[in-house]
């Protein structure tokens, strides 16, 4: 067997494959005696079939499918042994054909090749970091936000934005009077701020206990059956003969009062005695924001140095040929006539896939089981944080952590999460970062003008 490469371009090759009966004929009997072994003919018993009828039989059909494995072998064998970096699948010549009566084959494979890429890495290449400037106002309005969550709820005098009413419904007729024998809910409950009429919520705005609100439930809820069945008590099939006004009569008022700003709220809002007095809260506060908007930065930071980086590339050229096939047969959607623009929208991002390779080979970059396990670790720091800093114990988050990295899909996306982390913590070390400090308006805009 002899397979020779050619290249054609920087990202088209060719690889020739010629196999002799030499090459194949051993392989050929042996598995002709296999078949032999395995099934009797006309007069003989299975083992004892002449080899001259096992060949005559099924001879061309073993040679065939010998040689199209051995071919396929040979092509990826070289691949590898050869570490060509090769993209999507060899291509077989049209022309390639197992002729009848052949003994000697030469088959002929396209190849594409990955391009050569500099992704001009270094201290001469800027990349913009944006900071967000932490106001006096976020920091007033996370606090506000915070007593409301750690808030409890009790009775008030009067009707706030998000507070629960308790009273009692009652169907009007369309005179406005109580209807006899309509419905009556004794203990009703609305909470207006989930209505998605806005006249509707009005009318419970400056309320009392013991004022009446006649209001229409239908209206309320744009007639969603499920929510007219929760508040009027009645089953979703008689939803459509209730869509007149009703009466509210309000008992009970239940609003949020907001938590006190003493030592155990403190302690809820910020971490156990990390926060002594309101000073202290708003300082410590205003680290907590400051650790978010991170987040918020450096995910930026990941468009900005992939613009840069995308730019000092520069054109890059690819197999498109060979990278079209390839799709074409693993999505039963392509095909011929629509392959060009489906891969107009992901040459880009084949680009930057092929460029990060070159960044992880350039600075040997390597992903860490530890590396996996921090991606974890912060996935269920992000889900158990709602529920505020005693849920964020070290043992529970290890925990947690520990349990969803069971899952092999979490696994996947922990790692890849992990590698595009080390991808453009690499990046940061290297470049030059053009920091600057934008208020969280200008931050938002710089999405605007993308």
């Amino acid at each position: 067997m002899n397979v020779e490469f050619k290249k054609l371009d920087n990202v088209n090759g060719e690889l020739t494959v010629t196999l002799e009966e030499k090459d194949y004929a051993d392989k050929v009997k042996k598995q002709l005696k296999e078949i032999g072994k395995n099934r009797p003919e006309p007069g003989f018993r299975a083992g004892h079939v002449p080899m001259g009828i096992l060949e005559k039989k099924y001879g061309t059909a073993v040679k065939y499918d010998v040689v199209n494995r051995d071919i396929v072998d040979a092509v990826y064998d070289y691949i590898r042994d050869n570490k060509l970096r090769v993209l999507g699948q060899p291509v077989p010549d049209k022309d390639n054909e197992l002729k009848d009566g052949a003994t000697e084959f030469t088959f002929k494979f396209k190849v594409g090749l990955a391009p050569e890429i500099d992704a001009h890495i270094g201290k001469d290449m800027k990349v913009p970091y944006y900071t967000i400037t932490v106001t006096d106002d976020m920091v007033d309005q996370e606090i506000t936000a915070l007593r409301k969550r750690f808030g409890v709820q009790g009775p008030g005098e009067e009707t706030e934005p998000d507070a629960v009413i308790k009273g009692v419904i009652s169907e009007l007729n369309s005179d406005g009077s109580v209807k006899e024998d309509g419905i009556v809910v004794d203990n009703g409950i609305l909470a207006p701020i989930h209505f998605t009429n806005e006249e509707q919520k009005k009318l419970f705005e400056g309320k009392h206990p013991g004022d009446i609100v006649v209001f229409n439930p239908a209206a309320s809820c744009n007639s969603n059956v499920t929510e007219m069945s929760s508040m009027l008590n009645i089953d979703k099939s008689d939803v459509e003969n209730h869509k007149g006004d009703f009466n509210f009569e309000i008992k009970e008022i239940i609003v949020l009062k907001p938590a006190e700003l003493d030592q155990e709220f403190f302690d809820n809002a910020v971490g156990k005695d990390k926060a002594h007095n309101e000073e202290e809260l708003k300082a410590a506060v205003k680290e907590l924001i400051k650790d978010q908007l991170k987040g918020e930065s450096d995910f930026r930071f990941t468009i900005d140095s992939r613009n840069v980086i995308e730019k000092a590339v520069g054109n890059v050229q690819l197999p498109e040929e060979v990278l079209k096939k390839f799709l074409i047969s693993q999505n039963q959607q392509l095909n011929d006539e629509n392959i060009d623009e489906e891969f107009t929208k992901i040459r880009s991002q084949l680009v930057w896939d092929l460029t990060k390779d070159e960044i992880i080979s350039k600075f040997k970059i390597e992903v860490s089981e530890e590396d996996i396990m921090n991606q974890a670790r912060v996935a269920v720091y992000h889900q158990l944080s709602q529920y505020g800093p005693a849920s964020l114990a070290e043992g529970i988050i290890e925990h947690y952590a520990k349990e969803v990295m069971k899952d092999q899909k979490n696994r996947d996306t922990f790692e890849r999460n992990a590698l595009n982390k080390k991808i453009y913590d690499t990046i940061k070390e290297n470049v030059t970062l053009d920091n600057k400090e934008l208020s969280i308006e200008e931050f938002k805009k710089l999405y605007e003008t993308a």
